[in-house]
């Protein structure tokens, strides 16, 4: 007689399939990894202080753009901004305001900045040096007379002379003379037609596509660039080691040959830094120029262009009302405030945190240079407690490029076993995706 018994059989099976499910709910629910929160971006607020904007003149043109920014705080000094050694080819810098006309306008002298840098592109000497000897020449001298007898800036020169090359650059920068632009560009290249084809090929190679000379001096009224490039070039004569030790000296700097009026020189107790000023019919008043605003240790420069300008009076006012609004506007900016939230976290049972700034990145700017869009990565996890890093965010404001770290701002704990055993799914699918 058989002792088959199916019930019996089928109680086995089950019980056997209970106890390996068993094997692998306990250990897969117990000692499982948890599943990683679920993550929701955020996108702060923002700093109520981005408010107050450059004021700019409506004549004619006229553009800013950073030029450095240094800081002083409890983390140390730090220092951002266009440096004379940044790449030429890098395209120009975004300005920080632009007004009136974007096309290129007459720039007058602006012009001769552009040859101090292309002529020592091509014939530099070290700042602590005065460059080659140059001797002029009868058609130098015939230069000076023409300019003069036609009412143009020149500074007396004589055939068979020897000027340094520094010398002759003072005599362009500060004494505004057209001869010696002329000379300058002639020495270094061979002719003036030369010096044009080079002059445009740097503008080009330094971003300033929109601006094009036809000669040395400017008089000509197609040598012509837009506010935004001459901001540029500005920042870029500033940050020239001769051109700037240049525009340091006082109007005497060719004591030991004959004296020179500084041209340059305007509004300086505005915290105004003059690099070129002038005048003609086609072109109006011109003025390129940088200007610093300062508080305690920290310092913001900024490079400008004004072209266009009807009359010095009207210059005057414009840079006046520019730099009211520069102090009104530059002071330390919390560009990556404490406590933002870039992340905001929850546990599939129930907690929830957020990824903050754990500490403020303040720098000294201009308020209304909005920082642009944040990147933010973000860390995969299940547990975690306050204060843990759980990411990094990273903008640029002004040119410079800002990063700090992302903290949890509260705690997301272990759920506990019991949680664990009634959640099987979730834990086995977190199991499954390791």
């Amino acid at each position: 007689m058989s002792s088959f018994r199916p019930g019996r059989m089928v109680g086995i099976l089950v019980g056997t399939m209970v106890i390996l499910g068993l094997g692998v709910y306990g250990p897969a629910t117990l000692l499982g990894p948890l599943p990683s929160v679920s993550i929701k971006r955020l996108t702060p607020t923002g700093v109520d202080a981005f408010a107050t904007t450059p004021v700019l003149s409506q004549n004619g043109a006229s553009a800013i753009a950073v030029l450095s920014a240094t800081t002083s705080d409890a983390s140390g000094t730090t220092s951002t901004g266009l440096k004379s050694s940044d790449s030429a080819s890098e395209a120009v810098p975004v300005p920080l305001a632009v007004a009136g006309s974007s096309e290129p306008l007459p720039m007058a002298s602006i012009a001769k900045v552009v040859t101090a840098l292309v002529v020592l592109d091509a014939q530099p000497f070290e700042p602590a040096e005065d460059g080659p000897t140059v001797t002029l020449t009868a058609a130098d001298f015939q230069s000076y007379l023409d300019y003069d007898l036609a009412g143009a800036r020149s500074v007396t020169v004589f055939a068979d002379e020897q000027w340094s090359e520094r010398e002759l650059l003072q005599a362009m920068l500060l004494g505004s003379s057209n001869n010696h632009a002329d000379t300058l560009a002639t020495w270094a290249f061979g002719s003036l037609e030369a010096y044009v084809v080079a002059a445009n090929a740097w503008l080009a190679s330094n971003g300033l596509s929109s601006t094009t000379v036809v000669d040395a001096t400017g008089l000509h009224d197609a040598s012509a660039g837009t506010a935004t490039d001459l901001a540029h070039l500005a920042g870029l004569a500033a940050t020239d080691p001769i051109v700037s030790s240049i525009l340091d000296r006082p109007a005497s700097a060719l004591a030991d040959r004959r004296g020179v009026e500084n041209t340059t020189s305007y509004l300086p107790e505005e915290g105004i830094t003059g690099v070129s000023r002038s005048y003609t019919d086609a072109a109006g008043v011109c003025f390129l120029f940088t200007a610093t605003v300062s508080e305690g240790d920290s310092n913001f420069t900024f490079s400008g262009a004004f072209v266009g300008e009807p009359t010095y009076e009207a210059l005057t006012a414009d840079l006046s009302a520019l730099m009211v609004s520069a102090r009104a506007g530059v002071g330390p900016l919390p560009v990556l405030a404490a406590g933002d939230a870039y992340a905001s976290f929850e546990s599939a049972w129930g907690d929830t945190g957020s990824a903050v700034v754990g500490r403020s990145r303040t720098r000294y700017a201009w308020q209304a240079a909005k920082p642009d869009a944040a990147t933010v990565t973000i860390d995969s996890f299940a547990t975690a407690r306050t204060g843990t890093n759980v990411g990094r965010v990273t903008l640029s404001v002004a040119g410079e490029s800002l990063s700090a770290a992302l903290k949890l701002d509260d705690s997301i704990s272990d759920p506990g076993l019991g949680w664990r055993l009634l959640h099987p799914i979730p834990m086995v699918t977190a199991l499954l995706n390791q």
